[in-house]
Formats: C-alpha cells, sequence, structure tokens
C-alpha cells in the first residue's frame, strides 16, 4: 500500500513547499526545521496505522479510558540525509528503539550501487517497523536496509516514510519485497532523471542539511 499526503490538503504541504523552493531551501537551518516538521506530519499519520490497547488514567477528577500503543515502534534513520526527518518521528515516538543505516550511493557506474557499511540495531522481530529516509529514489537503499535489518527476524509490520518519492523506486520495493508493507510519502513526484535523482524532487536533502561533500 502507499499513502500519499499530498493528495489531500493539508499543512505538510506548506513544510514541503519550503523544502522544494530553491531560493529558501538555501537556508539550511531552515531546511533542516522543515525537514523536521514534516516528519513530525508524518509521524502521526504513521501512528494512525499502528496498534493500540486501552489503558485507564485517574484524573483529578475521575477515572477515564485512553488509546496508548501496544509497543512502541522501531524507528529506522539512513546517515546522514534522514536525520532531521527522523528528529520529527522520534519527537512523537520518543520512547522507540533506533536503529542506525550508514549508506551512500556508488557513483562512477552507469547503473546505481549502494554501499552499506554501517548498522546499529535492537531487536526488531515481531515488533513495528519503521524506516525513514527523505528520499525514495530507486528504492535500493530502503531494499538494502530492510534485508540488513531482517537477518535476525522479522518485524510485524513495515513502514517505509519518505519526503518525497519516484515511481522507479516504489515499483523496485514491490518487485524485491514479497511481505506486506506500506509506504508513506509526503509527494509522489514524476521521475527518476538520468542520474536517478527525483524530478521535481528538492535536491540533494543530505548537502542541503548539512553542506555538500567532497
Amino acid at each position: 500500500m502507499v499513502v500519499i499526503i499530498n493528495e489531500k490538503a493539508s499543512i505538510a504541504n506548506h513544510f514541503l513547499f519550503e523544502l522544494r523552493h530553491k531560493d529558501i531551501q538555501k537556508d539550511r537551518a531552515k531546511f533542516r526545521h522543515n525537514l523536521k516538521k514534516l516528519g513530525q506530519v508524518m509521524g502521526y499519520e504513521v501512528s494512525k496505522s499502528l496498534k493500540y490497547v486501552v489503558q485507564s488514567v485517574e484524573t483529578p477528577l475521575a477515572l477515564t479510558k485512553v488509546n496508548l500503543l501496544s509497543e512502541q515502534p522501531v524507528l529506522v534513520t539512513i546517515l546522514r540525509a534522514s536525520i532531521p526527518f527522523f528528529d520529527g518521528f522520534l519527537d512523537y515516538f520518543d520512547q522507540s528503539d533506533v536503529a542506525f543505516i550508514g549508506e551512500y550511493r556508488q557513483e562512477g557506474s552507469s547503473e546505481i550501487a549502494v554501499k552499506l557499511d554501517y548498522v546499529a540495531a535492537p531487536e526488531i522481530k515481531n515488533r513495528p517497523l519503521i524506516i525513514i529516509d527523505p528520499m525514495l529514489a530507486t528504492g535500493k537503499s530502503l531494499i538494502k536496509a530492510y534485508n540488513q535489518l531482517t537477518v535476525n527476524g522479522l518485524p510485524s509490520s513495515v513502514h517505509f516514510v519518505s519526503a518525497v518519492a519516484a515511481p522507479e523506486g516504489i515499483n523496485y520495493i514491490a518487485d524485491h519485497l514479497s511481505i506486506d508493507y506500506t509506504i508513506w510519502t509526503a509527494s509522489l513526484d514524476e521521475k527518476l532523471n538520468e542520474h536517478s535523482f527525483i524530478v521535481p524532487g528538492l535536491g540533494d536533502a543530505g548537502d542541503l542539511s548539512f553542506g555538500e561533500k567532497l
């Protein structure tokens, strides 16, 4: 299943507008702030699909009931571009365990390859898994991250979350993953260009957040 947030009017569109705007995004601090705010909105949207249990709480006036998460999800951030986006999720799921994945594109070949060289992850078996990466371009980094994380057990549910996504990446995930999962994206964009960058996209989220790489 694919959930596209900007198919309906919401405040998320304001954050996405400023993330895309070629002049506003030059303000690095504002770019990170907008990415975090969009992460908060999308964290709230994802939270609606998780499982809850009824708990009692005593107010100063009476006993009442409220639905609380039955289990905190495991949040996965893919370094480095995901950090501000992930921060928005962590604001809402502030008791969650967190996995860190170090991945990057290997340039210089006609076909995009992804190198994974760092993983620090908790137990994910039978737990909700939310993999957070602002750019769902080719989909290769998400599949590689998922495969590495599930070596020792499968989660109870899987959510891939992006700010913008390309149809090619969504199709790649569908072709390489045979389990039930949900893709959440603020926008489903038009395509990948010849360099496998999302069009219209917003540029390189890592560089815009933290500066250009050597």
